[in-house]
């Protein structure tokens, strides 16, 4: 049934020998791998907004025509991370994420911290993507407003189940919301320069547009500095063309760097025309409401327009997360290769995707959600510093890179993209973690580390294991001696069967049993002596109806007073016919086997009887 259900849910098993089919042309890589980065047109403008607005409390609030220079800044830096990833995606066609860069070039340290910040990132990118999807559609029905952590919670699990799918399969599904969401925001765009400009629509909060700036002071840098960090969110999921460039068809590098400048692009356009057409129609950040939608009431009204604009803004939200559904399991079989992680992260499940990689993320992106009760404003400020520095360690071992392999002829030019590249991104690290540090930055700042930290005691694990079963200066193994334990608890056929295979690997055996309610075993060593007389029994009384505590005492007496090298307990359990019918049943075997684990010089065995009825 299990069986049949998984297949129903995820699809029949793929060959290994298709793997190469799974690749994507540009067409269909761009909804995969854009989603998550154009996205955040949807809510960048307003954490800027939001950022200006902060003061108002002190009398400080900011005029909102200052989202205009903030954006263009972040439009600039835009371009700037774009044109020092290109470089990054013809250097290391196999994929060039921050991890694999800094790795080869800066080191271990380095690479672990980039790897770290990208998979903390990728887990806040559906925690946030997945609860601003729904905020889009909570804003529109809210009447919703209060069921949004359920929502989300499902929203992730349909988006797990779609991504084990395979794929292919999630780029056909995915794709047409992403255009459906770049065609709005479009439309949004002209439509609302066309009445702005040709219709004389009124501005609908004009005394916010109309603000005079405050004299320049501490405060006001302050305020301009967190609404460019929080305006930050708009890059973030650039760097995941350079992450997922192993999707793409060949030609390899000139696919993936093509779409990343097509990403930038689009990303830029969106969020300079949302940010103008905003202060352009005095649009301010309001409780229960986006500031998209409330941009697209004032361009469309009410209408099935702005009902389309808001669908697909959920759609792109929520597909930002996708973008996580497809770097970060690749990141984590990269890192598990490397013995950072679980080796369970590096290997494929039935469809050629990283299962258990895509399980973990929607776990831990789903504890998030609960954490924050859906909440973006309280998780945009986690959101941004993992990202920039993994920008930041990617330019800089980009940098390292071109000192040793480029040509003269080319040497600076490359040198000196990545170089500003790394130093931009850097200063924006500092200004974000500085003013988003007490608002939540400072939990990523102590994750980072910590995550680090893992990784090396998960490397270090894997190594002494290695040395563990190293065969250097290892002696040929003798044959073993070992003593066999049978525990029982009456005479059966299942008993009998135990009793044989014990006898069977062993020349020396003991059945045992446990007297827990003090009555007089002589029928049991009756039973004994017709069918098992050259197998001697032993009766443990246990006056406090103890099964394990007297069993486990025996068996590492024998254990520690005999010289042979182990001990095989050989346990006698059934296995039902039907899967509910072993709940009828106690669990003395299972819960046997898992006290007796961590014994050493111990060997468990089941005998198992295959119930028939």
């Amino acid at each position: 049934m299990v069986r049949s259900l998984k297949k129903w849910l995820i699809g029949t098993p793929l060959e290994t020998a298709v793997l190469h089919e799974q690749r994507l042309s540009k067409k269909a890589a761009l909804p995969i791998l854009a989603s998550d980065n154009l996205s955040s047109a949807a809510y960048a403008t307003e954490e800027i907004v939001v950022g200006l607005l902060a003061g108002a409390s002190v009398g400080m609030a900011l005029p909102l025509y200052y989202a205009i220079p903030i954006g263009l800044a972040i439009g600039l830096l835009t371009g700037v991370v774009a044109i020092s990833y290109g470089q990054t995606l013809h250097a290391y066609p196999t994929g060039g994420g921050a991890y694999t860069v800094a790795k080869e070039n800066l080191g271990i340290t380095p690479a672990l911290v980039a790897g770290s910040s990208l998979l903390v990132d990728y887990v806040l990118t559906v925690a946030v993507s997945v609860a601003a999807g729904i905020a889009a559609i909570t804003s529109a029905i809210p009447a919703l407003y209060s069921h949004r952590v359920l929502l989300s919670l499902l929203t992730i699990f349909v988006i797990l189940l779609m991504n084990l799918r395979g794929v292919r399969e999630s780029a056909a599904v995915f794709s047409g919301p992403v255009y459906l969401f770049i065609g709005c925001a479009f439309l949004l765009i002209l439509a609302g320069l066309a009445r702005y400009f040709f219709s004389g629509v009124a501005v609908i909060h004009p005394v916010a547009a109309a603000t005079p700036a405050p004299p320049w002071n501490p405060t006001m840098v302050f305020l301009l500095l967190h609404a460019f960090a929080s305006g930050c969110a708009a890059l973030t999921g650039i760097e995941a063309v350079a992450n997922g460039v192993t999707i793409f068809k060949p030609p390899v590098s000139r696919n993936a760097s093509t779409v990343l400048y097509i990403l930038a692009t689009l990303l830029t356009a969106m969020f300079l025309g949302i940010t103008v057409l905003s202060y352009f129609y005095g649009i301010q950040p309001r409780e229960g409401e986006t500031m998209l939608s409330q941009l697209g009431r004032a361009v469309f009204g009410a209408g099935p327009v702005y009902y389309t604009l808001q669908v697909a803004t959920m759609a792109i939200l929520v597909l930002a997360a996708n973008t996580s559904f497809a770097d970060f399991p690749r990141l984590a079989s990269v890192m598990a290769k490397d013995r950072f992680l679980p080796r369970q992260l590096s290997n494929f499940g039935d469809r050629l995707v990283f299962s258990n990689g895509m399980i973990v993320l929607a776990a831990l992106a789903g504890l998030l959600v609960v954490l924050f009760q859906a909440d973006v404003h309280l998780l945009i400020p986690l959101y941004m510093v993992g990202v920039f520095v993994a920008f930041t360690l990617s330019q800089a071992g980009m940098v390292v890179h071109w000192l040793r392999t480029a040509e003269k002829r080319l040497r600076r030019l490359r040198i000196g993209v990545n170089a500003f590249g790394a130093a931009t991104t850097f200063v924006v690290l500092v200004v974000v973690a500085f003013v988003k540090f007490l608002e939540g930055a400072w939990v990523i700042a102590v994750a980072i580390p910590l995550l680090v930290w893992i990784c090396l005691q998960m490397r270090r694990h894997y190594f002494e294991v290695g040395l563990e079963f190293s065969l250097t200066d290892y002696e040929k193994p003798r044959d073993l001696l070992h003593t066999a334990i049978v525990p029982v608890a009456g005479m059966n056929r299942m008993v009998l069967a135990a009793v044989e295979y014990a006898r069977s690997i062993s020349k020396d055996v003991i059945a045992v049993t446990i007297n827990v309610d003090q009555a007089d075993p002589e029928k049991l060593e009756q039973q004994w002596e017709e069918w098992a007389p050259d197998v001697p029994l032993v009766v443990l009384d246990s006056p406090y109806r103890s099964i394990h505590r007297p069993l486990l005492q025996f068996i590492q007496e024998v254990e520690r007073w005999r010289d042979d090298d182990v001990v095989t307990v050989v346990v006698p359990e059934f296995v039902a016919k039907r899967w509910w019918h072993q709940f009828l049943h106690n669990q003395t075997s299972l819960l046997l086997k898992a006290a007796l684990l961590f014994q050493p010089r111990i060997v468990v065995v089941s005998v198992r009887q295959h119930l028939r009825r």
